[in-house]
């Protein structure tokens, strides 16, 4: 029986239908493209080819924090179900939705809004967060309440690793994600460079790789050194832009080097996409605390038993 209600936003890229279910809520991104409004939904409305072949031939799509407005409705609606909820949210370190949503909340509370809402900033984003939000909604169905899901929510996202690679920085640089100096160098040595996200919940560069071949090695090799030893948690996400052969391949490879694994192959959404090019592939994962080295499932049971303390 699920005593909550469950909301996740877009931007955890996940296939759709993984997030089809009652009380299940999927808060859509906004983006614009080509002088239109639309919404993250997934590629419900779009195919992915279509939206990144148009990136290609030079549209430069541009995203936005969720508006105040989309957050009052939704809370609205949560208090109408008469449960309690949680929405697991992007990261601060990259948006600001997080701090509409905490401001929206505020306002309502102090217009005798009466419902039990958790906001839970993950500091994840795309697949990082499609990791954390895979085994959040596992939880959820199993029954955990809405308090006990947003402690370990808190704790569980230290615990997700990722790293992607892209086709060139360009993409990032535009949308004010890294230094221009450090796009220009990465396209002046003609490499791919290699990103992940740090306990912050912001972008950060961890290497270069020369060639799609060998940054997709990189990848498995980076996953081989963090992943998790629980294999009770084995699920591996896998990323792309719009490649889908190269996905293929990189699922491959990770089977190969680790059998245990069980892959999951996801398109990497519009607002995403808008900001890493078509051509990106990630991979992500249960690993390493990323505070410290710590162990997985032992470490979130204690963090979150002692927060109820």
């Amino acid at each position: 029986m699920r005593t909550c209600n469950l909301v996740v936003d877009s931007c955890c890229d996940l296939p759709y239908e993984l997030l089809e279910a009652d009380g299940l809520y999927l808060l859509n991104f906004p983006y614009l493209m080509d002088g239109g409004s639309f919404f993250d939904d997934l590629f419900q409305s779009r195919k992915p080819q279509d939206f990144y072949d148009a990136m290609r031939k030079g549209s430069a799509p541009t995203t936005s924090q969720v508006p105040m407005p989309q957050f009052l409705e939704l809370f609205r609606s949560l208090a109408a179900t008469g449960r309690p909820s949680v929405y697991l949210s992007f990261s601060s370190g990259l948006s600001g939705s997080y701090d509409a949503a905490v401001l929206a909340l505020s306002q309502l509370q102090e217009e005798g809004l009466d419902a039990e809402i958790y906001l839970v900033d993950t500091h994840l984003a795309s697949i990082a967060e499609g990791v954390l939000v895979h085994e959040a909604i596992h939880q959820w169905k199993r029954g955990m309440s809405a308090a006990d899901l947003a402690a370990w929510a808190r704790e569980a996202c230290c615990f997700v690793n990722e790293q992607f690679m892209v086709e060139d920085l360009d993409t990032l640089r535009r949308g004010g994600r890294i230094p221009s100096t450090v796009a220009v160098a990465g396209t002046a040595l003609d490499v791919k460079p290699l990103l992940a996200i740090d306990k912050d919940g912001r972008l950060a560069v961890t290497g270069v790789a020369r060639g799609r071949k060998k940054a997709m090695k990189a990848l498995v090799e980076d996953f081989l050194k963090r992943k998790s030893e629980d294999n009770q948690i084995s699920t591996v996400l896998i990323g792309h832009a719009d490649c889908p052969k190269d996905a293929q391949k990189l699922k491959e490879l990770l089977v190969k080097a680790d059998e245990s694994v069980i892959p999951v192959i996801c398109n990497i959404g519009p607002v995403i996409g808008s900001h890493v090019g078509p051509g990106m592939l990630a991979v992500g994962f249960w690993g390493q605390d990323k505070r410290e080295n710590l162990s997985l499932a032992d470490k979130i049971a204690r963090k979150v038993k002692g927060g109820r303390d």
